[in-house]
């Protein structure tokens, strides 16, 4: 969710800002479906009670809803248990071309267990939007786990600005990174570096799916 007033640093309802929000994106995805490339994001939808976090995938003139994010944290800035519950379950892959996706929106890449369940799946790439502050030692951490379990190449984004409220005023962190299957970071982005681009060597994640400690039942 990369754009627009970030409503979790207040409690709802604000009809307003939340209505400014969802158009915001919708915007967005609007530009997005016309490029000639895929793109990969999150943007809040309506659900029955509250707003939903949709990772979606657009390619080829296609806007494709991929995961609903499950886990929210409740703290100063990131009030998200106010305003967002998922309107559909479940840790599902997406296909394009030659790449089987998973998506872990945010909080969820803390949970080791969705990255090794995407794996097992046969997912090659998981891609985790953010909206975080500084790129810490938890985050690295868990990108470079979240590879090691799954066997898979791990690349996030994360949202760039200000965070302002009543009771906040700090800095979305605007640094992403892609770790290899072996939880080598092999990428990352920052303020000198905003875009990167990375090959992919899916032998490469065929060969960790092999190897300890992916290959482990249980």
């Amino acid at each position: 969710m990369p754009l627009g007033k970030w409503l979790a640093t207040h409690k709802p309802p604000n009809a307003e800002a939340e209505q400014s929000f969802l158009e915001a994106h919708d915007d967005l995805v609007e530009q997005l479906l016309g490029l000639s490339c895929a793109s990969f994001g999150s943007k809040p939808v309506k659900g029955q009670h509250k707003l939903s976090n949709e990772a979606f995938l657009v390619a080829n003139g296609t806007y494709t809803a991929v995961h609903h994010k499950q886990y929210f944290p409740q703290e100063t800035g990131w009030l998200e248990q106010d305003w967002f519950a998922p309107s559909r379950e479940g840790f599902d892959l997406v296909g394009f071309g030659d790449l089987r996706i998973g998506a872990l929106v945010c909080t969820e890449l803390m949970f080791t267990e969705w990255a090794r369940h995407y794996g097992r799946l046969g997912a090659n790439l998981l891609l985790v939007p953010r909206a975080t502050g500084s790129l810490n030692t938890k985050w690295r951490a868990a990108g470079a786990m979240a590879a090691i379990v799954s066997g898979c190449y791990v690349a996030s984004s994360n949202r760039t600005g200000t965070v302002a409220g009543p009771d906040l005023q700090s800095q979305f962190g605007g640094e992403g990174f892609v770790f290899d299957p072996d939880g080598e970071l092999i990428a990352q982005t920052g303020p000198g570096m905003p875009v990167v681009t990375v090959e992919l060597d899916l032998e490469n994640v065929e060969r960790a799916k092999r190897a300890y400690p992916v290959y482990v039942s249980g």
